[in-house]
């Protein structure tokens, strides 16, 4: 079964193509939730206006649900509360200049 790690180190491979980093780094992953073979994935966006938000979807399914014992992802993105970059890792805010 997948553990709450297993799923944050997949959501590793989620990039965002502006910003050239990915959703955990940047901070846009809010919540992980692993229930037996369910995955729940809370995310947001830079912005409401952000063109990528289907696309991301799409990348978290496949990329969770590529893990041993997963059956079922569940995305939702949400805007509260609002994402800033003081989400972000150090290393994000170094590489982007925060």
């Amino acid at each position: 079964m997948a553990t709450v790690e297993d799923v944050t180190d997949a959501l590793r491979d989620v990039i965002d193509p502006e910003l050239g980093l990915d959703f955990v780094e940047l901070g846009l992953i809010y919540d992980v939730e692993v229930d037996g073979g369910t995955v729940r994935v809370t995310y947001t966006l830079t912005s409401p206006g952000c063109p990528i938000g289907p696309q991301v979807s799409e990348q978290i399914e496949e990329f969770v649900g590529e893990l041993d014992g997963v059956e079922d992802v569940q995305s939702t993105m949400t805007f509260s509360p609002p994402w800033t970059p003081d989400r972000m890792s150090e290393d994000a805010k170094f590489a982007l200049g925060f």
